[in-house]
């Protein structure tokens, strides 16, 4: 069944631009509920529980700034990779928040918000969390990202927060007739890592089993060493890849608003439940 048929919760919510006082306490700009991050439709937030209350979550995007990642070609549009990982990453975000959750958005751009076009307009603007440039060498961006992510984690863990997850947000590039399902990879070596992707993976098996008619889902679970799930300290940690950018069906999962969406739906679900 192709994604924008699919029925899923439509719970929204918030993504939090992280900061905290003196004690370590999270804090809101003077209490407010708006997070221009979101983009004016949905800087608004709605408390939907405290169930996430006192976790923290990193949400990384993929590429981003100069690099735009993988691109593929569809209907004389061109995808860019940075910018599909960034909109289903803020759609997470708001959902985590929704629940109670620190998140903190690792790359951030100053105009896009959510966009619900079906086609996201590629640009370099992008910066990481501090209000950092983002470098051109993939080895000085990444170490960047993980640097910041280290110290964060390091600053909540001094204030008893235990409960901290990273998830990074991809878009894989393949053959243009290699069609793929979500699938996620976890820290070589680490039992917490591979827990976690197996939950997520689970839920996605578990929301296509209801949902998809006429083929399986073959996402899968494996370890790998990439540079931020070798280099992050933080035990909970999962890397998702969406699809293959280059595939007409897998572009479905990426172009259509509300896929994007059911992709954040499933993802925040999975990362609330035990």
């Amino acid at each position: 069944m192709p994604w924008h048929e699919l029925n899923c919760e439509s719970a929204t919510a918030e993504a939090l631009t992280a900061v905290t006082d003196e004690e370590g306490e999270p804090t809101v700009a003077k209490g407010s509920n708006t997070y221009p991050i979101f983009g004016k439709k949905y800087q608004k937030t709605p408390n939907v529980s405290t169930k996430l209350k006192g976790h923290v979550f990193y949400v990384i995007s993929g590429h981003g700034g100069p690099d735009v990642g993988a691109q593929g070609t569809r209907a004389g549009h061109t995808l860019c990779e940075d910018e599909y990982a960034y909109d289903v990453a803020l759609r997470l975000a708001r959902l985590l928040l929704s629940h109670g959750a620190i998140v903190y958005i690792l790359v951030r751009d100053p105009d896009d918000g959510i966009r619900d076009d079906n086609y996201l307009k590629c640009d370099k603007d992008e910066y990481a969390w501090g209000n950092k440039a983002i470098p051109l060498d993939q080895k000085e961006r990444l170490k960047q990202r993980t640097d910041i992510v280290n110290e964060l984690y390091k600053q909540h863990l001094k204030v008893g927060r235990k409960e901290q997850t990273l998830i990074e947000i991809h878009v894989d590039s393949r053959t243009r007739n290699h069609r793929t399902d979500v699938y996620f990879y976890y820290r070589p070596g680490s039992a917490e890592s591979k827990a976690l992707a197996v939950r997520v993976h689970k839920t996605f098996l578990q929301k296509y089993l209801k949902a998809r008619t006429g083929r399986e889902y073959n996402g899968s679970v494996s370890e790998r060493g990439l540079y931020t799930l070798r280099e992050t300290r933080i035990p909970n940690a999962v890397y998702v890849e969406l699809a293959n950018i280059r595939n007409d069906w897998d572009q479905q999962r990426l172009v259509i608003t509300s896929n994007r969406q059911a992709l954040a739906n499933w993802m925040c679900e999975a990362l609330m439940s035990k």
